[in-house]
């Protein structure tokens, strides 16, 4: 299974918050070599590509678990509002954002891993993801 992961900070910071995520997945274990940077084609006038996402081969057990983790303390660790948006190869999608992950208490994002990695191995489905509570937003 690949996860395609996307940032929407504001689009002049994306391509460094994506660099920004793709160094702090590649340093975990689980995820070493499983991380591929996703560039789409330069804007006329610029130069090179442009870094607009990573897609992330997942394959059973912890892998899916540590993305999730990675995800949340990346996401914790920023300074300014940022979401991550995780879509299967089947269209379903998990979106993880500052403003959620912020405030919750370390009994509530356990289980928000917890739940999120089910919703990402595709025990359930569709966009948006648990809540705070385990349910869905």
């Amino acid at each position: 299974m690949d996860v395609r992961v996307t940032d929407d900070a504001d689009v002049a910071g994306a391509a460094d918050e994506t660099r920004s995520l793709l160094a702090w997945l590649t340093q975990e274990d689980e995820l070493r070599g499983r991380v591929t940077p996703q560039e789409r084609p330069p804007v006329p006038g610029t130069l090179g590509p442009v870094l607009d996402g990573l897609v992330v081969a997942l394959g059973s057990g912890g892998a899916v678990t540590g993305l999730t983790t990675a995800v949340v303390a990346w996401i914790r660790s920023r300074h300014s509002d940022v979401t991550v948006k995780a879509t299967r190869s089947d269209g379903a999608s998990l979106e993880i954002s500052t403003k959620l992950v912020g405030p919750m208490t370390p009994q509530e994002l356990r289980a928000f891993v917890t739940d999120s990695s089910r919703l990402l191995e595709g025990g359930q489905g569709g966009q948006g993801g648990p809540g705070p509570d385990g349910g869905a937003l």
